[in-house]
C-alpha cells in the first residue's frame, strides 16, 4: 500500500491548486474530500486539482471527484482537473466520466484558459 497525500498551494490569486500523490480509494477519499472542503470555504474562483502523481483510483475515490464537480457547480466556481497517468484516464474514460470534467494537460495551461 501506497498511501496518500496532497500538497495545496495558490496558483495565483483566487486559484488554488490541490496535487495528489498516491492511492486515492476508499481508505482516503474522504480524508481528501475533508481537505477539498476547506479549501472550497475561502470561496475561491478556481480550484485545480492536480492528479498528475496519483497511482490509483477507485470508485470511491472517482465519487469524490464527482461530488467536487457538482459542489463547484452551485458554489459557482470553477473546477479543473490536471490529467494523470494513463491508468487514470483510462478509468475517466470507462465509467464515462471523461467529458464531465473539465481537464488540462498542464497547470499552467488552468491559468492561460481563465
Amino acid at each position: 500500500m501506497q498511501g496518500f497525500g496532497l500538497i495545496i498551494d495558490e496558483l495565483e490569486p483566487g486559484t488554488m491548486r490541490i496535487a495528489l500523490h498516491g492511492e486515492l480509494d476508499l481508505a482516503h477519499a474522504y480524508t481528501f474530500d475533508e481537505e477539498l472542503r476547506q479549501v472550497e470555504a475561502d470561496r475561491p474562483t478556481c480550484v485545480v486539482l492536480d492528479l498528475r502523481e496519483l497511482t490509483f483510483l477507485d470508485s470511491c475515490g472517482l465519487s469524490r471527484l464527482l461530488a467536487a464537480r457538482r459542489r463547484a457547480r452551485r458554489a459557482g466556481h470553477r473546477l479543473l482537473l490536471v490529467r494523470g497517468p494513463a491508468a487514470i484516464q483510462r478509468l475517466f474514460a470507462i465509467s464515462a466520466v471523461d467529458e464531465t470534467f473539465e481537464m488540462v494537460s498542464e497547470p499552467s495551461e488552468a491559468l492561460a484558459a481563465r
